[in-house]
């Protein structure tokens, strides 16, 4: 039972859900769970440590990819100690500022994840659309800065939310929907007129990964345009075998995520395991593919990984 402090309306702690009707399971389902935050810890340590052993990989496109590393490790180590918690130590409770706390981090990482691909979208204009510009544009203070942007935006943008979230009471000991905490997710156990909640929500998608996306597609009408005015067969696909490896991160992130959003606000009538299997697919999928793409197409990377094991 969710305990409840009587002066604040907060409950002391949230319940959190695994797979609904699989309880008995759980030690099961941890297995996929393990593989997967393993498989991501190691793809993307070993992405930061190949880059930054080969001081030829200290490029712009390989520093952005660092950024992207990072990021796919925060954001698995948001996760980690309440999925893990409830599927190998059937832990189901976590305290109300411990959920804010890690609702603050999921969303934060996952904006920080968007302002990177548009960085990374950035980089591949200048070096297709402005190659013998691309040094003096991209240089490491400016990365800096655009790495500090990307960080600050986030981070202003996702504060409001466990501020919100304060100020709403909470009367209903009900189960959050997932194994760990999202601001939609813990926003609808208020019993209070959540629509200042709702908006902000909203407006924070529209603002970030509305506008990132936006910026996304018209760089890369750009980039095609630029790809399809070379006369060289040849040199199209190695400028379109270049963006692939962005391309594939920018779908993976995008369409899980917005079809989340939408099923959270109006998917009131969609089984319970498509939730759960949709946030999952947001959450986990992006940091084990990024490294596993970026590792087979990238030539630089692939060789210094097959370097590295023949050692």
């Amino acid at each position: 039972m969710v305990d409840f402090n009587s002066t604040s309306f907060h409950p002391a702690t949230f319940q959190l859900t695994g797979f609904p009707g699989q309880e008995a399971a759980h030690h099961w389902i941890s297995i996929p769970f393990c593989v997967v935050y393993i498989t991501a810890i190691v793809g993307n340590c070993t992405v930061l440590c190949i880059i930054w052993a080969e001081r030829r990989l200290h490029q712009p496109m390989y520093l952005f990819l660092c950024m992207l590393s990072v990021n796919d490790l925060g954001m698995s180590l948001s996760t980690l100690p309440t999925v893990l918690g409830i599927f190998c130590f059937d832990v189901t409770d976590v305290a109300f500022d411990a959920c804010l706390a890690q609702m603050f981090f999921i969303h934060s990482f996952s904006n920080m994840g968007s302002g990177i691909l548009l960085a990374m979208s950035f980089d591949r204009f200048v070096a297709i659309c402005d190659p013998l510009r691309y040094a003096a544009i991209l240089t490491n203070p400016r990365i800096v800065r655009i790495g500090l942007a990307v960080v600050i935006r986030s981070f202003s943008v996702v504060l409001p939310l466990p501020i919100l979230i304060k100020r709403l009471p909470f009367c209903r000991a009900e189960a959050l929907s997932h194994a760990y905490c999202l601001h939609p997710d813990v926003m609808r156990l208020a019993c209070a007129d959540i629509t200042v909640n709702n908006i902000y929500g909203l407006c924070a998608i529209l603002f970030v990964f509305g506008i990132d996306l936006l910026l996304i597609v018209i760089s890369y009408i750009l980039i095609l345009m630029t790809i399809f005015s070379i006369a060289s067969g040849g040199q199209r696909l190695k400028a379109l075998n270049a963006c692939f490896s962005h391309v594939s991160s920018v779908l993976i992130l995008y369409i899980p995520m917005i079809t989340v959003s939408v099923i959270h606000r109006y998917g009131e009538k969609v089984p319970p395991l498509v939730h759960i299997l949709m946030s999952s697919i947001y959450l986990f999928v992006p940091p084990v593919i990024n490294p596993i793409v970026y590792s087979i197409k990238t030539k630089e990377i692939r060789k210094s990984i097959l370097k590295m094991f023949s050692r």
